[in-house]
């Protein structure tokens, strides 16, 4: 391991990329992380890190922190930090990461992209994953970008625990399936297709074995509150309360100015609901082995909760 060159994590402070990282060093591998000047390192640095210090939008500081790498996993995702730079970051930022990539020569770079992302440039930051993964492959970056369904873990657990509330919050329809994953499983998926026997250009999509809707997934989240309170649960399952779409478009023309997220949501919210937002997870099976089902993946993430 000290003579092997590192694999830099972009957005290694963040939710998955932390859990990226944490699944690079249980493979041996070196992890180098670019993190941003003014974010807190020392959780990276404690467990053996090699943190340099750099942004998306500073070409030069990419340049460096790619310089001997072997390759590279970007988790960076601006639009979830919903602030001025957010757009830059999703365009630009990424941009100057193919860039950097092309001119170190690393030899595989593994973006998170997002499922069906090259169907909907209405929905904006889909759309700039689907423009990352074309710049990758314009300047022949050997790259492969994982396209994951939506983060269920993050979702359920949006306003605590939804056990404990007996409710999940949501947004469009309850009852459109779509595909789904938990943030491990991708955190995983990540970290081994730096080595998979992957094609150059590869768009692997990530999922669960079928889709499900929001309220058949409210519903295997209730069969394991049953189990854990018996009896004394009195019968009541965990609800779903959901923000229509039509509601958040209105919100979104009304906030585009200062919070252009909640007009994005808006757009994916309606995305969502042609039911089109479904994995083909044939190669994930190849490339990964067995795909989970729902009722394993929320039997995983209920038993967190302490279901």
């Amino acid at each position: 391991m000290a003579g092997e060159k590192p694999v830099l994590v972009v957005g290694a402070t963040g939710y998955l990329g932390g859990q990226v990282v944490a699944e690079l060093l249980k493979r041996g591998k070196r992890v180098r992380a670019l993190v941003r000047p003014k974010s807190d390192a020392s959780n990276l640095a404690a467990k053996g890190v090699e943190v340099v210090r750099g942004d998306m939008l500073d070409a030069g500081s990419l340049t460096d922190a790619m310089a001997g790498v072997d390759a590279v996993v970007s988790t960076a995702a601006g639009y979830t930090r919903n602030d001025r730079n957010a757009d830059a970051i999703d365009t630009f930022g990424n941009s100057n990461l193919a860039v950097a990539a092309k001119q170190a020569g690393v030899r595989r770079f593994v973006l998170i992209s997002i499922l069906t992302s090259d169907q909907t440039p209405q929905v904006p930051h889909f759309w700039h994953k689907k423009l990352a993964e074309d710049k990758l492959e314009q300047l022949g970056v050997p790259f492969v970008a994982l396209r994951p369904g939506a983060f269920f873990d993050q979702i359920a657990g949006m306003r605590g625990d939804p056990f404990q509330k007996g409710r999940i919050m949501w947004f469009g329809s309850k009852e459109t399936p779509l595909t789904f994953v938990l943030t491990a499983d991708l955190a995983a998926y990540l970290a081994a297709a730096v080595d998979a026997d992957i094609r150059d250009g590869e768009r692997i999509d990530i999922g669960w074995t079928r889709p499900v809707s929001m309220l058949e997934a409210a519903s295997l989240l209730s069969r394991h509150r049953e189990l854990r309170n018996g009896s004394n649960d009195g019968g009541k399952d965990i609800s779903v309360m959901s923000i229509p779409t039509p509601v958040l478009q209105v919100a979104g023309k009304a906030t585009s100015r200062f919070a252009p997220l909640v007009a994005d949501m808006a757009s994916m919210s309606a995305w969502f609901e042609t039911g089109k937002y479904v994995a083909d997870t044939g190669r994930q099976e190849e490339v990964f082995g067995a795909v989970p089902t729902p009722e394993d993946a929320i039997a995983r993430f209920a038993a967190k909760y302490g279901h």
